[in-house]
């Protein structure tokens, strides 16, 4: 048993419009399980699939109040791929955003509720990971943040150090989860945080506790009864545990 990272979750004042853009932004296809909630999923795919994670929007009142250190990262195959890209993000709604970085070789724009993400240059070790190339967490040490992630998910950690490191899943598909080594003041905020899922069968409250071990939290944000616990990761990133498949 164990748990499986499945998606990226995002916070909106309007989760139908929301989710619109990223559908459109990914290609992908979008359904609903419910009122205030927009999954954004490969047309085809079945989830969980560990071939890509999931893109899910929920309306909550004031997202505002709700900011992670987290964001996505999409993929190109060329720099035509890129320009392409980009020009269609702005006529879906995105807009130019200035981390602070200089000259980088990436585009940085934030979608239509102000979350910044980067359209990234064609790069060899995104070639098969799917739109999505990474998702990417600042923090303030990223080995400690590799071992916490690395046994909470089982994922594959491929490169590690002082300044960055990068995992994958086990299966060795899908996109990178990248860990960099960010002062709090250029950090980029976004409403975006990660969820996990226990494997079938598996038991939330046991990898509840696990993470625990692991230097995970609980966390009351005031969500109340529902079926997915919130946690905090060593540094005091928020992710959820979602009930069993």
């Amino acid at each position: 048993m164990g748990l499986r990272l499945v998606q990226v979750n995002v916070k909106a004042r309007d989760d139908a419009a929301l989710g619109r853009f990223w559908a459109d932004a990914l290609g992908w296809g979008m359904s609903s399980e419910g009122p205030g909630v927009s999954n954004v999923e490969p047309v085809g795919l079945i989830w969980p699939d560990p071939s890509t994670l999931w893109v899910d929007v929920v309306t909550v009142p004031d997202p505002e109040t709700v900011k992670y250190r987290v964001r996505i990262e999409l993929a190109t195959t060329s720099e035509a791929h890129r320009a392409e890209l980009v020009a269609h993000l702005r006529a879906l709604g995105a807009t130019p955003a200035d981390p602070g970085r200089g000259d980088v070789p990436w585009t940085a724009l934030a979608d239509p509720e102000g979350n910044v993400f980067r359209v990234l240059e064609p790069r060899e070790i995104h070639r098969d990971t799917g739109p999505i190339a990474a998702v990417v967490v600042d923090c303030a040490d990223p080995r400690a943040m590799a071992r916490f992630w690395g046994a909470a998910a089982d994922w594959t950690v491929h490169e590690v150090s002082d300044d960055h490191a990068r995992l994958r899943s086990a299966e060795g598909v899908g996109p990178y989860l990248e860990f960099l080594r960010t002062p709090e003041e250029e950090t980029v905020w976004t409403r975006v945080h990660l969820d996990l899922l226990p494997d079938p069968g598996g038991d939330q409250g046991a990898e509840v506790a696990r993470l625990q071990t692991l230097g995970a939290t609980l966390v009351d944000i005031g969500q109340g009864d529902v079926r997915w616990k919130v946690l905090a990761d060593p540094e005091g990133n928020e992710f959820c545990v979602l009930g069993s498949a």
